[in-house]
């Protein structure tokens, strides 16, 4: 497999778990988790959960609360090493709860392993983003 399409594959294994995060529907969320006890979750505000039958519960009750989510994807990068890749991106959610329309930034790492030819999520990561005042410039550490 070439590195170009070994990324491609990434690529549509992330578009899978924000399609499926966006369907609020835990079955398809199960569909893009690896099922094993090492897989890891931190979502914005929530300390972290080990194992998937914590990570599931943890879909189960953001899906109940919310009634849309719409996520738009910036500053993509995929990284791939061996059975191992790495997703990290700025997630642009549209929520709608019972608390009404939110608008959010989180900035996301999502890594993947291969296992029998799929690529499956292992590892989330989402940490909210504050808001840069009028003034300030976006800084880039070396």
């Amino acid at each position: 497999m070439t590195p170009a399409s070994e990324s491609e594959d990434v690529r549509r294994a992330n578009e899978s778990f924000y399609r499926a995060f966006e369907s609020l529907q835990t079955k398809r969320m199960e569909d893009v988790w690896l099922h094993s006890v090492r897989v890891q979750c931190t979502h914005p505000g929530w300390r972290r959960l080990l194992g998937y039958a914590a990570v599931m519960e943890s879909w189960e009750r953001i899906f109940e609360n919310t009634f849309k989510m719409v996520f738009d994807l910036t500053a993509v990068e995929i990284s791939v090493a061996g059975n191992v890749a790495w997703v990290v991106c700025t997630e642009n959610i549209t929520s709608h709860t019972y608390d009404g329309v939110s608008r959010s930034q989180v900035e996301a790492t999502n890594v993947f392993e291969r296992h029998e030819g799929c690529w499956r999520l292992v590892h989330h990561h989402g940490s909210p983003v504050a808001s840069l005042g009028p003034d300030e410039p976006t800084r880039h550490l070396q």
